[in-house]
């Protein structure tokens, strides 16, 4: 694979951040404290995002490419649970983001594939692979966040439930309701207004690409109904397992959750 940058994709490339100066710059006027951050999330993406053009190119040109595929996709999964454990401060909860993510992710690429709906190829596996754990893991980030700081900031509530009777479970299910809640809130509403006030990614590039416009809409269908259900299957899973971890055997609250 031949890699020409050209550029025009250079200037336009500094052309596109000019919004974020601008961000920088209304940060800085009102003493808002994230202007760092932007700078520094805009740095880690175009690291990141460079090492990932390297890397497709090397496994796109390799011999290797429908072995090291899976193996990216395996990376991906991997990092995603490790993501999900260190906001729930603990490494317990890595076997069921391992479950949750990677089965959302396996079962996606199972209809996508075995359907015939894209081409078996690397490059398609390893997009729709991302796309899926791109969107499940930020939900789920948010859900386990929300379960420990409820938790913890609400901690007299949970032990008030307790002292009425309800055990752990129940008592747990109060939090994840509430926690999962506010996790898939974001994606339920793009999920409402798709169409509407936005073209998702997946059938703007086929439309671009000269797909016929109600296939690229079916396609984009079956990847955004992939997404929505394995958002709300890995945020709901883990965070049920992180609010279990957070009671001793004998129904009580742990002093450190």
């Amino acid at each position: 694979m031949e890699c020409v940058l050209d550029v025009n994709l250079l200037v336009v490339l500094g052309a596109s951040l000019v919004l974020v100066a601008t961000a920088v710059g209304i940060s800085m006027y009102l003493r808002l404290g994230v202007g760092k951050s932007i700078l520094w999330a805009s740095v880690r993406a175009a690291a990141q995002l460079t090492g990932v053009g390297v890397l497709l190119m090397l496994v796109l040109d390799s011999s290797w490419e429908y072995l090291l595929a899976p193996i990216w996709i395996i990376a991906m999964v991997g990092i995603a649970a490790f993501v999900v454990s260190r906001r729930a401060r603990t490494a317990s909860v890595v076997p069921a983001a391992l479950l949750a993510v990677g089965g959302s992710t396996v079962v996606a690429l199972a209809v996508v594939f075995g359907f015939g709906v894209l081409p078996l190829e690397p490059v398609e596996m390893i997009v729709i692979a991302g796309i899926t754990i791109g969107n499940a893991l930020p939900a789920t980030v948010v859900a386990v966040d929300q379960v420990v700081t409820k938790m913890t900031t609400e901690r007299a509530q949970v032990e008030g439930l307790l002292a009425l009777g309800f055990n752990a479970s129940q008592a747990a299910r109060v939090v994840v309701r509430d926690s999962a809640r506010v996790a898939l809130l974001p994606q339920i509403e793009r999920t409402k207004i798709v169409g509407l006030v936005a073209l998702p990614g997946a059938m703007t590039g086929l439309l671009l690409a000269g797909v016929e416009p109600i296939d690229a809409v079916t396609i984009q269908l079956v990847v955004m109904y992939l997404v929505l259900g394995s958002v709300a299957v890995s945020a709901t899973l883990v965070a049920v397992v992180t609010a279990s971890r957070a009671f001793t055997p004998d129904q009580r609250l742990k002093e450190s959750i």
